[in-house]
């Protein structure tokens, strides 16, 4: 009988079942995986089984990152008893079939199995590599399976680390000679599949309780294992400050009796207090009282305490959170301006350097740029304290915005921060007439490179590029504009084909931003949104104190509606269409449109914590939201990239442009509009005379 690739359904428990059964059979080449890992990854789609005369014998097990446009391969198993039938090829090829639409097929798998015959067997070939962070370091092979679709692109994706800090209990599964008996679900966070997604942080606390390990054997042990964490080192007298907080909140929240004392509930809120303080926003404990206090946490000190299977089988999701969190910049009073002539030493201590740009060396340059015959602006971000957070500088030269400088500085908004910067610099470089943004910084801060990927840049001339695409039309005039732009860099152009799949499409109009190919199966969705609330998303209608548009929250926001489904799909294309406000409000307008990434309906507390480090709305406000629909549910849209047109299209020249189509549209609720609509109100939008 043929051996048959079926795809699992998390309700599938006996399928789910015999996949955990196999893996477990190869824990030591696979590494461990709870069994609610492989139903979350079912749930996802990420599971299929090869099936033979009725029994189990291989699995895939597979993420599609929401971020990405890559499938990501954590496990490839087929029973040594039935290996040489073709089991993994097939396993391969199906997820190929069905997600032909991503750009390919990363997996990473230990150089000491002696496997690179079966992953180039496959297809695969090898893309770099990795150093492990199981106990003898070992060496991970990077493989890569293209799908054929766009050169351009492979590599461009950033793959930025979620780092999390551990308590004792999880550092010892980890690092000590005799794990306890419960230790497979820590194990679980050094699985190759993991080894650059997620990163482990040591805090001081930590190390305290290192010192205090009696075994003088094992403390040795354990301590020695430390020293290859990245080691955080948040103010202290923030931390006591946080601890405090924490510490009331918990004895209130909670109760005297059923929490330790004074002195052992701080020990462990420490842990808490130095993830928030250190920046970073999940702490990974198996420890009771912990998880008890998992609420207070987030509450008093932003910060999410998890088991380990909760970053196993949500990394994606947490990266994210960590990694962008315009909610908090929104919160802080930043301010930018010019650097002052005289300032440029100030600087040297906040902003990254090395080699010959290091000290002194990094003023003078900076003085030098004030000096030169190009008139360059030198830009500076300021925190609520004064304290410098971001430096540029930039200048056109030509078609070209050249970027001599991109720092930031370390803060706990860091990451945010950079993605902020590399989007400003886009569209100021659209503002400008650029075909291209160049960031000719040699030393650009580590946050900025990371974050650069996930944005089109790439390396160049020992820099980094991005090519801007201001193009609004088929795949062969997108195609056009971007060739001419490849050309000033020296690069060959990029084929476009009609009718790409809407994966692909939404990396071309992310890397190639403005771009947006109109022939291809990316859908457009009409928005009609309140005045209110397009205010605080967008700042149209303008509200009458002015706010900056340079670090405004048009990158990345969530939108919250009733449950209801009109077709929506991602990636697409979002118009917001501000409907008719109060006497004192303007309304009855195409504003902007934005790159809608996600879509999700479920309760509305649910929701509010999935997104809520996107700002603006309130627990309640999402429940008020829930309250009017027959379910109880509200759907998110997370969009990003928003563009706020330089003239508003008004309700009549909407109806006149599709009117012209001969198309009609509805203004009730979300709808799918075509896409000639869409290209019409764009364009629209972006008139000039």
């Amino acid at each position: 009988m043929a051996i048959k690739i079926v795809p699992v359904a998390e309700a599938q428990a006996e399928l789910v079942d015999a996949a955990v059964a196999l893996g477990d059979r190869y824990t030591k080449t696979l590494g461990l995986l709870t069994p609610p890992a492989y139903r979350t990854h079912a749930s996802e789609g990420g599971l299929l089984v090869a099936v033979d005369d009725g029994e189990v014998i291989g699995y895939a097990l597979f993420g599609l990152p929401k971020r990405s446009p890559y499938v990501r391969l954590a496990h490839l198993c087929v029973a040594e008893e039935h290996r040489g039938k073709g089991a993994a090829r097939l396993l391969v090829e199906e997820i190929r079939r069905r997600h032909r639409d991503r750009l390919g097929i990363k997996a990473k798998c230990r150089r000491d199995y002696g496997l690179s015959e079966m992953w180039t067997s496959l297809g695969f070939v090898p893309r770099g590599e990795v150093r492990g962070r199981g106990r003898d370091g070992e060496t991970l092979d990077g493989w890569w399976l293209d799908h054929g679709h766009l050169d351009l692109f492979s590599g461009m994706e950033s793959e930025a680390l979620l780092v999390v800090t551990v308590d004792h209990g999880v550092f010892a599964d980890l690092r000590g000679r005799a794990p306890a008996g419960e230790a497979a679900e820590s194990q679980a966070l050094e699985a190759g599949w993991l080894t650059d997604l997620v990163e482990i942080a040591c805090t001081p606390q930590l190390h305290h309780e290192l010192r205090d390990i009696a075994d003088t054997a094992e403390r040795k042990h354990q301590r020695a294992a430390s020293q290859g964490l990245r080691q955080v080192t948040p103010d202290v007298d923030a931390v006591v400050v946080r601890s405090r907080e924490l510490l009331q909140a918990a004895r209130t929240a909670v109760g005297g009796n059923e929490l330790p004392g004074d002195t052992e509930l701080l020990r462990r809120l420490h842990y808490v207090a130095e993830t928030s303080c250190a920046g970073l926003q999940v702490l990974v404990t198996r420890d009771p009282v912990l998880s008890q206090l998992a609420d207070v946490a987030w509450n008093i000190a932003r910060v999410k305490v998890v088991t380990p299977s909760v970053v196993t089988m949500h990394v994606d999701e947490l990266r994210q959170a960590q990694m962008y969190r315009p909610a908090d910049l929104m919160g802080t009073e930043f301010r930018a301006g010019e650097v002052a002539p005289g300032a440029e030493a100030e600087l040297i201590a906040f902003f990254n350097q090395s080699g010959d740009d290091s000290g002194s060396g990094f003023a003078r340059r900076l003085q030098t740029l004030a000096g030169d015959t190009v008139v360059w602006h030198r830009e500076l971000l300021r925190d609520g304290q004064g304290r410098p957070v971001a430096l540029y500088a930039w200048a056109m030269d030509g078609r070209t915005l050249t970027v001599p400088v991109l720092r930031t500085a370390a803060h706990a908004l860091e990451e945010t921060l950079a993605r902020q910067m590399l989007f400003l610099l886009k569209r100021l470089g659209r503002d400008c007439g650029a075909q291209v943004v160049r960031v000719s910084d040699p030393f650009p801060s580590p946050a900025a490179k990371a974050a650069a990927g996930d944005d089109g840049f790439f390396e160049h001339e020992g820099g980094l590029a991005s090519l801007l695409v201001d193009a609004c039309g088929t795949a062969r005039e997108v195609e056009a504009v971007a060739g001419e732009a490849a050309r000033e860099l020296g690069r060959v152009e990029t084929a476009l084909q009609a009718d790409l799949p809407a994966e692909v499409a939404g990396v071309v109009e992310r890397v190639w931003w403005p771009a947006k190919v109109m022939d291809s199966q990316m859908p457009s969705f009409l928005v009609p949104i309140e005045p209110r609330w397009s205010t605080e998303l967008f700042n149209v209608p303008a509200t009458l104190l002015p706010r900056s548009d340079e670090l405004g929250i048009s990158r990345e926001h969530v939108y919250y509606r009733s449950s209801g489904r009109r077709g929506e799909s991602v990636p697409a294309r979002l118009l917001w269409y501000v409907s008719k406000g109060s006497s004192h409000e303007e309304g009855q307008m195409v504003v902007g449109c934005s790159r809608l990434d996600e879509v999700v309906i479920d309760g509305p507390d649910a929701l509010h914590s999935k997104f809520e480090h996107l700002g603006v709305y309130g627990r309640e406000q999402v429940r008020a939201i829930a309250r009017k629909d027959a379910s109880g549910r509200a759907m998110a849209l997370r969009f990003s990239d928003t563009e706020i047109f330089p003239r508003v299209v008004p309700l009549r020249r909407l109806n006149s442009l599709a009117g012209s189509l001969g198309l009609q549209f509805s203004l009730m609720s979300l709808s799918k509009i075509s896409n000639k609509l869409f290209q019409a109100v764009y364009e629209e939008g972006h008139r000039r005379t």
